[in-house]
């Protein structure tokens, strides 16, 4: 028989394959309840199982309008090919930079490689006119996505 856990960790991975999407919210006490276990024992669950570097965002706040979000990552390797292939012309720095900054804020790249970006890309758009900056910008979150 599973362990409290695997049991926990599969129930909201059934929620989160239920829900169509990416994302599920769940109130700790309801699935506490419906699980037959303690709340702490969802909060061990989730902060073992279900971390950035497992593929999930996790947002939990307690008290009485309290839930917990849990967020399925898009492959990080999709994710940069993604923002590459969508990288034109008309793509102006500042859209570059909030991706880059969400991508730090959400462990999915580490500081250093935001600041460097953030240095290549500044210089780009500096020195490099637009037809010839897409190339390199592109490249650079391609990389990302081979590393």
């Amino acid at each position: 028989m599973s362990n409290l856990a695997d049991i926990i960790e599969q129930f909201i991975l059934r929620r989160l394959s239920a829900e169509n999407s990416d994302i599920v919210i769940l109130k700790r006490n309801e699935l506490a309840d419906e699980i037959e276990c303690a709340p702490s024992q969802i909060s061990y669950v989730l902060s073992t199982r279900f971390t950035t570097e497992k593929g999930f965002i996790v947002e939990s706040r307690r008290g009485l309008g309290g839930f917990i979000r849990i967020a399925r990552l898009v492959a990080p390797t999709t994710l940069y090919e993604k923002v590459a292939a969508e990288i034109d012309e008309d793509t102006p720095l500042d859209d570059i930079l909030a991706i880059v900054e969400y991508w730090q804020s959400h462990n999915l790249i580490s500081a250093r490689e935001a600041a460097l970006i953030t240095q290549y890309c500044a210089m780009l758009y500096d020195f490099v006119v637009p037809d010839r900056r897409v190339p390199l910008l592109r490249m650079i979150f391609i990389t990302l996505g081979n590393h």
